[in-house]
Formats: C-alpha cells, sequence, structure tokens
C-alpha cells in the first residue's frame, strides 16, 4: 500500500468512526434538526480536536499528512479505543505513543484538616487542569456549592464558562476568562493528550466562542498570586487577595487561598459568610440555607 493509499485510508477510517458518533455521546448539544449523513459532522470532529475544519476536511480527502499531536488528538475526539488508535497511527505512518496512566488524585487528610481549620477564609485545593479536588465551606458560600457538581465536571475552567452564577461573580469576567485559559494552556504542555484535558477544551471550544478565540492565540500563564474581583449577590462587591501553594509532596495539587485585608468591607463580607456558613452550613447555588427536616451538618468536599 502506497503513501497516497493509506491517507486515501486514513480520511475512509475518519469518516468511518465519525458517522457512529452521535453530538450527545460526545458532549455536544444536540438541536435535533435533521442531518444529511449519520453521526458527527465535519465541522463537529474538528471542535472537539481543536483544529480548523479545511485542516480536518483534507485529511478526510486524503490529501494531508497529519502530524502526530493532531492524530492524537482526532484519537480522543472520535473516542478510538486501543486498536483503532493503533491503526489510525499505522495509517498515518506514526508511531503511537501509549498515553500516560495518571492516577486519580486524592487530596491528603491533613490538607483537608487545614481547609475546614480555615473558617474566615475561602480555600481550594485544585489538581491537573484546574480541576477543584477539595473546598471549605467559605469557598462554596462565595462561589457555589461544589458538592452538588458531579465529580468528573467539576472544573473551575468549565465553571467559569458555563456557570452562569459563577460567571456573573466576577466584576470583570473576561480578564478572569482570559487569565484562566493562558493558565490552563500552561498546565497543557505537562501532558497535551490527556484524555481529560481533550475532553475539556473540546468542549468549551464548541460551546463558547470566547474560549476557542483565546485558547487557539496560545497565550500562556502561571499564577502565584493576584487580586480578585467579585460581585456578590448578598454580600456585595469583595476584592480579595489570592494566593496559590504547590503541595509539597504533588506539584499537581496547589492551594489557593483568598483573604481580604482587616477593618476592610470585604473582609467584613468574608466574616459574614463565614458566619452564615457555621449556622447553616448547606448550599444552594453559593448561598447558606437551612436544610428542611434535617439538623445541620458540615459538608465536605473533595474526590
Amino acid at each position: 500500500m502506497n503513501g497516497d493509499t493509506h491517507l486515501t485510508e486514513l480520511g475512509e477510517f475518519l469518516k468511518a468512526r465519525r458517522a457512529e458518533l452521535s453530538p450527545r455521546g460526545v458532549g455536544l448539544p444536540d438541536t435535533g434538526a435533521p442531518r444529511r449523513v449519520p453521526g458527527l459532522r465535519r465541522e463537529e470532529v474538528a471542535q472537539l480536536a481543536v483544529i480548523s475544519v479545511d485542516y480536518y476536511t483534507r485529511l478526510e480527502q486524503g490529501r494531508l499528512q497529519a502530524s502526530a499531536s493532531v492524530l492524537a488528538t482526532l484519537a480522543r475526539a472520535l473516542r478510538l479505543d486501543d486498536d483503532q488508535r493503533d491503526y489510525l497511527y499505522e495509517l498515518a505512518g506514526k508511531t503511537a505513543a501509549r498515553p500516560r496512566r495518571r492516577l486519580v488524585q486524592r487530596v491528603r487528610p491533613p490538607m483537608r484538616r487545614l481547609l475546614d481549620q480555615l473558617t474566615e477564609t475561602p480555600a481550594l485545593v485544585m489538581g491537573r487542569h484546574l480541576d477543584i479536588l477539595a473546598w471549605n465551606s467559605v469557598a462554596a458560600a462565595l462561589y457555589t456549592d461544589f458538592a452538588r457538581i458531579p465529580e468528573n465536571r467539576r472544573n473551575y475552567v468549565r465553571l467559569l464558562f458555563t456557570d452562569p452564577a459563577v460567571r456573573s461573580l466576577y466584576a470583570d469576567w473576561e480578564q478572569a476568562a482570559r487569565t484562566c485559559v493562558d493558565v490552563l494552556r500552561m498546565e497543557a504542555a505537562r501532558d497535551p493528550d490527556n484524555p481529560r484535558l481533550v475532553t475539556l477544551v473540546g468542549e468549551l471550544s464548541v460551546q463558547d466562542p470566547d474560549f476557542r478565540q483565546w485558547w487557539a492565540a496560545h497565550r500562556v500563564a502561571s499564577t502565584s498570586y493576584g487580586t480578585k474581583a467579585f460581585h456578590h449577590p448578598v454580600v456585595g462587591d469583595l476584592t480579595l487577595d489570592c494566593d496559590t501553594w504547590d503541595c509539597p509532596d504533588d506539584h499537581d495539587q496547589r492551594l489557593v487561598v483568598m483573604t481580604a485585608e482587616p477593618g476592610t468591607p470585604s473582609h467584613e463580607a468574608l466574616r459574614i459568610l463565614a458566619s452564615w456558613t457555621a449556622e447553616y452550613p448547606a448550599h444552594e447555588n453559593g448561598l447558606p440555607v437551612r436544610p428542611a427536616g434535617h439538623e445541620s451538618r458540615r459538608g465536605k468536599g473533595g474526590s
């Protein structure tokens, strides 16, 4: 089989695989409109793989040789199993590097205790790709009740772009979101083919044009400290200093703590949130409420 035949076979293989998928099955919105062909459209596969439609079209038409990095994103986007992935790389004349298995991240008990002991300070533990691994009650009161979010979707970037309540919380959402995308792009360099990362980027690229544009810009950033301005629906405006520390035994986990200068309105607002969480620790949309018919209990977050 010569090179041209390989490219033709690769294109046919891609078409066959996308025909087997449904928008709902890969996390895309399904409008219910009639489709001329079964499965995903070329545009949808390109969005999931974060490549241009023209580039993907030329791959299916056998007019372009794909790079190893593009093959990796296509394998994830098309939900290929190991044998299909190997076949894809064979057709493209590339060597398929087996993805590294990453252990599920767990927060150490001392870190959980530290979160609970920060009774007037919002604090989070973030993992790879800004997954939210654990939090304290004040962080839930400030942001949202993270425990209500399925663990596999409990991601800071996803919330910032898809949760209206979290999105409206930021006084300058665009600046916060741009910075978040830049940090995620920096983190992606460590493990660009990670399935969770590929799924996250593909989903947000389809759902949000701002994310798609900012991700394509390839800007990077790493943040260890800064200032966040919020407009909370109950306690009003807050300006908080945000500091981040790497966990000593796992550099893929970071402790994020937000504080306010004592005596300022922001500090008083945090005290109000903390007093509410102490009395009514259950949360609804990030706000403390008394559990109906149940004794109060201190909720814990984590994975």
